[in-house]
């Protein structure tokens, strides 16, 4: 388990999931997060930093 520190980018918004963009490495497969699990106030192309299990606006 990656506890980070990973930076990630907003790819989709779909319902109650965010689709995340690994900013250092874009090829790899979009991360699935429930959204209860991120701040309230993302949207697509929000940049989120990822460390220790929680995720904040960048």
């Amino acid at each position: 388990m990656n506890l980070g520190p990973i930076e990630y980018k907003v790819a989709r918004i779909d319902g109650d999931y965010a689709y995340l963009q690994q900013m250092d490495d874009p090829q790899q497969e979009l991360k699935c997060v429930a959204r209860a699990l991120l701040p309230p106030e993302i949207a697509e192309g929000t940049e989120l930093h990822y460390e220790m299990m929680e995720y904040t606006i960048r």
